[in-house]
């Protein structure tokens, strides 16, 4: 059996994600920043890009609430992103099985992975997972079909993601096979295009949000240097622990380098197409890195605001990630390094190893209170209609039961109706615009009227939910005229009672 048939390159995907998930691989739910898995999800609207805002999370919730019957599906999808990937870039790597197991764990242990897996973009990581087999699919003009099913699962970034990668195949290959591969590129970015062009035709991207969501230095060698490492996440919560002092940095620096390097030296339709991507995604993480590149960014978004895609620049390293594992592979073959080839797989975890163990601890599995549940019965059961607002109002949640790590508000995924929240996120001291025409009424409302239930029963909202904090008295004494159908330790529960 020849090692491109063995299941070596999966294993080692398998291997890596068990050790990186770690304690998120227990029973309950893994909940940070975008990752919102909940216990028995809604199939609602917004799942399916029906409410106003842009449909981000299309179709990935849907995915992830149809899946949700199977025991553990969260972690089976986390782990499937680690096996993909590794399976996929060493179906790539000619040669021997060093520098097929080198690129494997490179490209499922680096920076990249590391920050996006922290802040809950599992659907672009699905995508991310997919890049290799849609490289090959391009460049064999054969397969895309299937190659593409990650990638239309995630979704609206990972198919943006997946596009660097196609445009840059058709490029080596001048085009031929370019009006099949466009087509089917389009026939699977149809659940998120269609619902953004039915629905979300007058929604506004915040142009502030280019400063929020620019790349940031999280190394000692500037942004520049940050994302060619493979990192300059803009979250700093994100950063794997370990991640940043000079030595590790300077190394990981100088190692993607020489994997750059080695993979150009290459010269071969697979090696131009896979630097033709990643250079495309280091030059749009690089627009929001100066002064006059978020100027113009911003002035695209006033213009139209489809540009806002660009805004998370350090998204689309993605493709650099995948030409510097597909360098580490050439790498192994170079007669000089013949010596250490086999110790090659190991380096990308000396060089980040604070990515183990749930990054040493940062992702575990918790579950959610028993009051959480209950309110989701009590509010599902209930077949009079109206949306339920979801207090107070912010994007993230930091409930002590997820061990202060914040989360999305996860009621929008629990109940069988439209939730209004505030989508417009806070990003340090910026709070950017929300998006829902909803949740753009529901903040004036929150902002102009002391009493909130006469407001909000004008507006047809049937509950009120306030996760308990800091702020719940002050909006309960707001709630006058509401009613108090359920309150447990960790959430309060209003009904709005309409006239006739």
């Amino acid at each position: 059996m020849t090692l491109r048939r063995a299941p070596l390159p999966p294993l080692l995907g398998l291997g890596a994600g068990l050790l990186v998930l770690g304690p998120a691989l227990a029973p309950g739910f893994v909940l940070s920043y975008d990752m919102v898995f909940v216990p028995g999800p809604a199939l609602t609207e917004a799942m399916l890009g029906r409410t106003g805002g842009f449909p981000r999370q299309v179709p990935s919730d849907a995915v992830a609430a149809a899946l949700s019957f199977v025991p553990y599906s969260q972690q089976l999808i986390l782990l499937s992103i680690f096996v993909i990937a590794a399976w996929g870039v060493a179906r790539l790597v000619p040669g021997p099985w060093p520098g097929k197991a080198a690129a494997a764990v490179f490209y499922v242990w680096n920076p990249y992975v590391a920050e996006r897996l922290l802040l809950g973009h599992w659907a672009l990581l699905l995508g991310y997972a997919g890049l290799p087999w849609v490289l090959r699919a391009v460049l064999r003009r054969r397969g895309l079909w299937a190659a593409l099913i990650p990638a239309a699962i995630g979704g609206f970034a990972a198919m943006n993601l997946t596009l660097l990668v196609l445009v840059a195949g058709l490029i080596v290959l001048r085009g031929r096979g370019a009006l099949k591969a466009c087509l089917t590129y389009l026939a699977f970015a149809s659940p998120y295009l269609v619902p953004a062009l039915l629905f979300a035709s007058g929604t506004v991207t915040d142009p502030s949000g280019v400063d929020a969501f620019a790349a940031r230095a999280d190394t000692p060698f500037g942004t520049f240097g940050s994302l060619l490492s493979l990192g300059g996440i803009w979250n700093a919560e994100v950063v794997p622990p370990g991640y940043g002092p000079f030595l590790p940095a300077l190394l990981l620096l100088v190692f993607v380098c020489a994997c750059l390097i080695c993979l150009a030296r290459a010269r071969t339709p697979l090696s131009r197409a896979a630097l033709y991507a990643g250079a495309t995604g280091l030059a749009l993480a690089c627009i929001g890195i100066t002064a006059p590149g978020r100027a113009a960014l911003r002035a695209l978004i006033e213009i139209q605001p489809a540009f806002g895609v660009l805004r998370d620049g350090q998204l689309y390293l993605g493709p650099l990630a995948l030409a510097a594992a597909l360098g580490l592979g050439r790498l192994a073959s170079v007669r000089a390094l013949a010596l250490f080839a086999p110790a090659l797989p190991v380096i990308p975890v000396l060089l980040l190893p604070g990515l183990a163990w749930g990054a040493f601890g940062t992702l575990s599995s918790v579950d959610f209170p028993d009051d959480w549940r209950t309110a989701q019965k009590i509010i599902n059961a209930d077949p009079v209609a109206g949306p339920a607002l979801s207090l107070p109002w912010g994007a993230y949640r930091r409930p002590d039961w997820n061990g202060g790590r914040a989360v999305m508000d996860p009621l929008p995924r629990m109940l069988e109706r439209h939730v209004v929240w505030h989508d417009g996120f806070r990003v340090g001291d910026a709070v950017l615009a929300n998006e829902d025409p909803r949740a753009v009424k529901a903040a004036k409302i929150l902002e102009t009227s002391d009493g909130l239930a006469a407001p909000l029963i004008a507006e047809g909202y049937r509950y009120v939910l306030i996760t308990k904090d800091s702020s719940a008295a002050a909006l309960r004494a707001r709630l006058t005229g509401a009613t108090l159908v359920f309150e447990g330790p960790t959430l309060l529960v209003f009904q709005l009672q309409h006239p006739g």
